[in-house]
């Protein structure tokens, strides 16, 4: 008997499936048999507890799963015989007005995956940078290394910019004290622009021991609620003040960043290679960015409802995880699945959309593909055949760079039948767009 497919709304349909009762009690009795076989209870031997008593102990749930599994091999043929691509979990539920008295009635409502419809390619448009890599940015790069192992000295005079100081300080707010307003034996570095202005402004000038009393207006959407919008006078003090010392840039600065030789050269060279690679992959996120915008806007496609509802639920978990392994407790690590509906939709959305074109126009992921991106990357560690390998033990390991792989696809496909302007673009410039 064919089954009419109803359309509820353009992506929803619904269905009625009739499970037949005979079939339902025939199978229900030769599991229960096959569980007598082996069933223990207490007074008899295994295998010889009488069946009534194996029924009445177990028929209901057996029947119940019974049922269930008629349910999804009936759904699941119909949906095949329909070709009918389902998105998310359908909604099964007893027939309200069933009134066969042969068959047990269930309607199975869901969605289907929407048809996505693409324009042309030649009107994609995408703007690619192009970055050269300069001897500034070698030296800028060297120079963020001599920071990484910065030490300090203790100096007798006022606190500068890059200087070290260890503080106590105490806030109040109309005389009371609040959470998170003092601290003792607290380092802080002038100029990382880690505290609010007017405590950095405060710091800054102070000598050893030196005691320094100032107001502090806390923005109106401070993380902070009790203190959001409120100024509290705060008293610093420094017990401590040490200016920066930086490493010269020699052999054995070249050793401690892996150069054996610890020739300069073989270092700015080393350095270099670095910033290639992430040139390469800068360039790569910036034009994927580009590439799934202007995907975004000329697909037309509806996303299900139920995708959406699930992926902000995932999201909401995640959140919450997040938050836990900050430290939050209770309430404070719920987080509402409708507060990621809106990045949920467009995750959902993007998901479809490249999905769709990497079917349609064949740019699946290769293996060759994959593996000279895991090659790529691990030239970056000490061994790169074990880190290779590492991922290989494992696929879902490999999930990170076939995802990549997939996205490099698509990017290649549109960049190479649309629009694209190139534009030199600084290095640093390229750095903190990413950044921001």
């Amino acid at each position: 008997m064919s089954t009419t497919i109803e359309q509820v709304s353009s992506l929803e349909r619904r269905f009625t499936m009739h499970i037949p009762i005979a079939a339902v009690e025939s199978e229900t009795d030769t599991r229960l048999k096959r569980l007598a076989r082996t069933v223990k209870m207490a007074g008899f031997r295994p295998g010889k507890v009488p069946m009534k008593m194996v029924a009445s102990t177990y028929g209901p749930q057996v029947r119940s799963e019974v049922i269930q599994d008629q349910v999804n091999k009936s759904f699941g043929d119909t949906v095949d015989a329909n070709e009918l691509r389902v998105a998310g979990y359908p909604r099964i539920e007893p027939k309200g007005d069933a009134t066969d008295p042969n068959n047990f009635q269930f309607t199975a409502t869901f969605e289907v995956f929407p048809e996505i419809k693409f324009g042309a390619a030649s009107d994609l448009a995408v703007e690619r940078p192009v970055v050269e890599i300069t001897e500034a940015d070698v030296d800028r790069t060297i120079e963020t290394l001599r920071k990484q192992r910065v030490r300090y000295e203790a100096k007798d005079g006022a606190s500068v910019d890059g200087d070290r100081l260890i503080v106590d300080f105490t806030g109040v707010v109309d005389g009371l004290a609040f959470e998170g307003g003092s601290a003792k034996d607290f380092a802080m570095v002038l100029g990382e622009r880690r505290m609010l202005p007017e405590f950095e402004a405060a710091a800054n000038g102070l000598k050893k021991g030196e005691t320094r009393v100032f107001d502090l207006a806390f923005p109106a959407d401070y993380f902070g609620a009790d203190v959001a919008g409120k100024t509290a006078t705060f008293t610093l003090t420094a017990k401590d003040v040490s200016a920066p010392i930086l490493p010269a840039v020699d052999a054995e600065f070249a050793k401690a960043f892996g150069v054996a030789s610890g020739e300069l050269v073989t270092l700015r060279a080393e350095v270099r290679s670095n910033l290639e690679l992430e040139r390469k992959r800068r360039v790569f996120q910036a034009l994927r960015d580009q590439v799934f915008k202007a995907l975004r806007a000329q697909a037309n496609v509806e996303i299900p409802k139920s995708l959406i509802a699930a992926e902000a639920q995932r999201m909401a978990q995640a959140a919450a995880e997040e938050m836990r392994s900050r430290g939050a407790k209770g309430d404070s690590a719920n987080v509402s699945p409708s507060t990621f509906e809106p990045a949920a939709t467009e995750r959902v959305a993007m998901g479809l959309i490249v999905g769709e074109l990497v079917r349609e126009q064949k740019l699946q992921a290769t293996p060759e593909q994959v593996r000279a991106l895991l090659n790529e990357q691990a030239q970056s560690y000490e061994k790169p055949e074990q880190v290779v390998a590492w991922y290989y033990q494992d696929a879902r390991r490999l999930s990170e760079f076939e995802a990549i792989a997939l996205e490099q696809n698509v990017v290649d496909y549109v960049v190479s039948n649309g629009k694209v302007t190139d534009k030199a673009v600084p290095f640093t410039e390229l750095i903190g767009q990413q950044a921001a």
